[in-house]
């Protein structure tokens, strides 16, 4: 139940304050739908340009009718922890200070009998909704993070009031945005952007939070700016049932908020073959110039390069064992992906005209930064169910500690593999008349700490090779074997 006695005071964890809740529609008329809302859901993540949710409603005050509801009515209410501070731990959309969302679509109408009807509401940040309406065009010729900035901010393009938080690239772009949609715009150069913490990093991630917009680095997201590791923001531990937590026994209210009611893994590193596939391990690229008919040849292998990034952990996901009866790595296999990449772009600008413009990207750079972006990805992607905390956002370091479960394991040591830093990826806000939950999706691209690798194949070959045989020979075999 959400607070309403003690507004500045956690009466237990999953507590919440929750103003009014506003449904105004295109006239300025307004109604309170508080009473008849049942649940709540604000969905956020690094790879959303906008924030968006729900409304679950159980009308029995005919509001479909009377308002009307018709896809252009602007949603206004305020969430937050009890007693936190306002700057960091609150969700404001509220009409003066705050950024009211915009409702776009009504689903699932089912009338439950007589004078109730449940329907859910469907709604999202203005950003989005003007990203619907505006095109960008133009030539740009700036540091990719100023060029963002520029498009978030001009009125013929996102046009927004909010905050944003930009972090610095070290790379500077001659662009022309030909008839794009705003956050289309800024999702290409995004991919182009190169951070100053990592030269080969795998590009930028632009993003709407609680607290704001975000166009930084996945590096940024693991390393401080003097390159030491992202204090966690939140630490979450799994208890199994049968083992008592001491921690208990001190502040049962902080205790519930740092325990996970539910996890599970989405996917992990263990997907060698699709990893493989797609050239996370090894990879070749070869480079080309269109105009003066020249390229290079450029390997990738994740163990070398694996220091030269950034990473959410100390120790490499895979271990430099032998493979196969080459003694070779997985990570020496560039074969496994091959890409072309050419090093010139056609640009149109004053001084080159309709020539090319080199871009300067070597192969290894862009091996790296497609290897980085498929283990985050593609990597070890954990599921919590936690209790509400409105100051998390995507893009925030956690520290997951879950107890190993080997019978051998009296010390109570957390499992190396599955334990450790993680990076928020997406967040389900989930506010119901009873509790405020969190539905946090997780992702390492790394572990605690490094394998301990073997000199050779453990596997001893049958022979020197493989045994040719004739099909007549075969058939002999086998018409002997039929005899017997």
């Amino acid at each position: 139940m959400a607070n309403t006695d003690s507004p500045d005071k956690i009466e237990f964890a999953g507590d919440y304050n929750l103003s009014n809740i506003i449904l105004q529609n295109h006239e300025g008329e307004a109604v309170d739908i508080k009473a008849i809302v049942i649940e709540l859901n604000i969905y956020e993540g690094i790879t959303k340009n906008a924030m968006s949710g729900t409304l679950v409603v159980v009308d029995t005050q005919n509001v479909i009718s009377k308002l009307p509801i018709i896809g252009q009515e602007r949603l206004i209410f305020k969430l937050a922890t009890p007693g936190a501070h306002e700057s960091t731990h609150i969700v404001d959309a509220s009409e003066k200070t705050g950024h009211p969302f915009h409702v776009y679509k009504l689903t699932g109408r089912k009338q439950l009998g007589e004078g109730k009807l449940a329907y859910t509401l469907h709604f999202a940040s203005r950003e989005f909704m003007r990203n619907l309406r505006t095109r960008v065009n133009g030539a740009y010729n700036d540091k990719i993070d100023t060029i963002v900035a520029q498009i978030f901010a001009d009125q013929k393009g996102i046009d927004s009031r909010k905050i944003i938080t930009t972090e610095e690239t070290r790379n500077s772009d001659k662009v022309v945005i030909p008839n794009m949609r705003p956050l289309n715009a800024i999702s290409m150069l995004a991919k182009k952007a190169l951070s100053g913490k990592s030269k080969k990093g795998a590009g930028y991630y632009f993003y709407e939070t609680t607290k704001g917009y975000h166009f930084r680095s996945f590096e940024s997201m693991c390393v401080e700016q003097g390159n030491t590791p992202r204090i966690a923001k939140q630490v979450f531990r799994y208890m199994p049932m049968n083992i008592k937590d001491e921690t208990i026994e001190g502040d049962k209210i902080s205790h519930d908020y740092t325990s996970v009611e539910t996890y599970k893994f989405i996917n992990n590193f263990h997907d060698t073959a699709a990893n493989q596939a797609l050239g996370t391990y090894g990879h070749r690229v070869i480079t080309y110039n269109i105009f003066d008919k020249s390229f290079a040849t450029t390997d990738y292998n994740y163990h070398d390069e694996f220091l030269e990034t950034k990473h959410t952990n100390e120790g490499p996901a895979i271990t430099s064992s032998p493979v196969d009866f080459d003694n070779a790595a997985v990570s020496e296999y560039p074969e496994s992906r091959v890409s072309l990449q050419p090093t010139t772009q056609f640009l149109h600008n004053e001084e080159t005209g309709s020539f090319g413009i080199d871009v300067k990207d070597d192969g290894i750079t862009e091996a790296s930064r497609i290897a980085q972006r498929n283990m985050i990805m593609a990597g070890t992607t954990l599921q919590l169910v936690v209790k509400g905390q409105s100051f998390l956002e995507s893009g925030d370091k956690i520290d997951f500690q879950l107890r190993s479960i080997d019978e051998k394991n009296e010390d109570g040591l957390d499992d190396p593999q599955y334990s450790g830093a993680y990076i928020i990826t997406k967040i389900r806000h989930k506010v119901t008349m009873d509790d405020y939950v969190m539905v946090l999706e997780c992702v390492k691209d790394s572990i605690l700490t490094e394998f301990e690798p073997s000199d050779t194949f453990t596997a001893e070959p049958l022979r020197d090779g493989p045994i040719i045989q004739d099909l007549a020979e075969e058939d002999q075999n086998n018409a002997s074997y039929l005899d017997d």
